[in-house]
């Protein structure tokens, strides 16, 4: 470059980084929901609207209670429009502590679904991955477990597909019946066939659901801790986590825990005290996608990993691989494929990219996927009533 190409570079330079600084001018316009069934669950979205035609897309899912979080999503539209959806953090804030209430499954949804929208704006009018706007990538790929059945079969097929690590449930309750021993017996037996038959290699993960009683949970855990799974996940309840410290002092098998907590205040215990090797927030219910990384942060502080809950849909999917991608405690995300043809035209082909077991980091601006509303229009919401577990006495059992 000769000096005259020099100085009319150097003169251009500060207009350019005055346009790139300028502000987006973005303004919400509306909101709208849509609830989608989907067989045996309804998933829950939301779309944000600006005044330059740019829309963002998020989820908030939730089992039994989707026409009340949908309802809860919507009633945010007065407190957005006319804002700037790319003031995400002070959006947050206002959302969750302006109205007072806060906490809990459905009013946390709500906020989770319109912050991923908002940031899958924000990706849009930057044209770059969500994932780049969160300090970019921590790792080359992300790992995942596939959920599958709890037969040795249904282990195979994950490992045959290059999985390197799958989950089920394992404890056993048949005809919405629970039987304490048989329950542990049975889950331990099942285990054992499973090990058996993916070798030492293969992380076996379990989903215990919240199924287990104290004295079940102990059992269960101190049973199979030569089987070596990765980890119990909830093997206790959320709502007295000295039973969970309780749980730790009595065995060595890994823990796990979090699809039930939410935001950065309820998952600092599991840390600070060391309860669980793995945390579990939900990116659809914890808060959204900066909360998750704010989560993962305080995970990396204590030296515990973190593996976020996803079965939901393809939003969900993608929303937790952009905060994977950037976090270095989040080592693999749970992975719930739904290959149904009208799904992958629900998403106009999807995008997320699985290979050997492993997600590519996402490639596409802003979130990644848009929701097909003509396609959704044509699966409308369903009440669903989940299975009522009970005891032999008639009592009711948690699930």
């Amino acid at each position: 470059m000769n000096r005259r190409h020099f100085i009319g570079a150097a003169a251009t330079a500060p207009s350019l980084l005055a346009a790139q600084a300028k502000p987006l001018q973005l303004k919400i316009t509306g909101l709208k929901t849509f609830v989608v069934n989907v067989g045996s669950v309804n998933w829950v979205f939301c779309k944000i609207l600006t005044d330059q035609g740019l829309t963002g897309l998020g989820e908030g899912s939730v089992t039994s209670k989707e026409a009340t979080v949908a309802q809860a999503i919507q009633e945010h539209e007065r407190f957005l429009v006319g804002k700037d959806p790319t003031e995400i953090e002070l959006l947050w804030q206002g959302m969750f502590r302006y109205p007072r209430w806060r906490g809990g499954p459905i009013l946390n949804s709500a906020i989770s679904a319109v912050e991923i929208a908002l940031w899958d704006i924000l990706g849009k009018a930057l044209g770059v991955p969500v994932y780049k706007l969160l300090g970019g990538a921590a790792r080359r790929r992300i790992r995942l477990y596939k959920d599958v059945g709890s037969t040795p079969e249904a282990f195979l097929q994950a490992k045959s597909e290059g999985f390197t690590a799958a989950k089920s449930g394992f404890v056993t309750v048949q005809n919405n019946l629970v039987l304490p021993s048989f329950a542990v017996r049975e889950g331990a037996r099942k285990l054992e066939a499973v090990r058996k038959a993916v070798g030492d290699d293969f992380d076996i993960c379990i989903d215990a659901h919240g199924v287990l009683t104290t004295v079940m949970a102990i059992d269960f855990c101190t049973r199979i801790e030569e089987l070596r799974p990765m980890f119990v996940e909830e093997p206790t309840q959320v709502e007295d986590i000295g039973e969970l410290a309780l749980l730790r002092e009595k065995t060595k098998v890994p823990l796990a825990t979090g699809e039930r907590a939410f935001t950065k205040y309820g998952f600092t215990e599991f840390c600070t005290r060391h309860l669980v090797n793995y945390v579990q927030p939900d990116v659809c219910h914890a808060g959204g996608i900066l909360e998750l990384k704010k989560i993962g942060t305080i995970a990396e502080a204590f030296r515990i990993e973190m593996a976020p809950h996803n079965p939901q849909s393809e939003v969900s999917t993608l929303a937790s691989l952009h905060v994977n991608a950037t976090t270095p405690a989040a080592t693999i995300l749970e992975y719930n494929p739904r290959r149904d043809p009208w799904i992958q035209e629900l998403f106009n082909g999807g995008a997320v990219k699985v290979k050997d077991g492993f997600a590519e980091l996402p490639d596409r601006p802003g979130l990644g996927v848009d929701l097909n509303e003509k396609v959704a229009a044509q699966h409308p919401y369903k009440p669903i009533n989940r299975p009522n577990y009970v005891f032999s006495d008639g009592a009711v059992a948690d699930h």
